[in-house]
């Protein structure tokens, strides 16, 4: 399956295929980025599954270093799936993804119709 585009709540979302390319470090950020500005999308959503592990322990600040990039460049961002393993072994992490599903810019959503109903 390929990445594809659709329009959510009046908001141009390139949604990422469960399978592809990882973003597992800062030098992967541009990837998703530069692919969201060519489809013209504002908001991507990447499964899970497209996430490295070091996204979800924050000791190695990259969902820091994504957050901000995402919120600097104006982009929304939102993690699509299950990260129930993960929050239950690191209460800062229970924390950010609270926080980030408080505001507009990085939500961590269950799957597409969640993100649909936020939207």
């Amino acid at each position: 399956m390929n990445d594809s585009v659709e329009e959510i709540g009046g908001v141009r979302v390139l949604v990422c295929a469960a399978d592809g390319e990882k973003l597992a470090s800062e030098a992967d950020i541009n990837d998703f980025l530069s692919k969201a500005w060519e489809h013209e999308a504002g908001l991507v959503a990447i499964p899970v599954t497209r996430l490295g592990d070091n996204f979800f322990r924050l000791r190695t600040r990259l969902a820091g270093a994504v957050a901000q990039k995402f919120v600097n460049y104006r982009m929304r961002l939102a993690v699509i799936g299950d990260i129930s393993a993960w929050i239950a072994g690191s209460d800062a992490l229970r924390d950010f993804v609270r926080e980030a599903n408080r505001g507009q810019d990085i939500w961590f959503v269950a799957d597409l119709a969640e993100l649909r109903s936020r939207l």
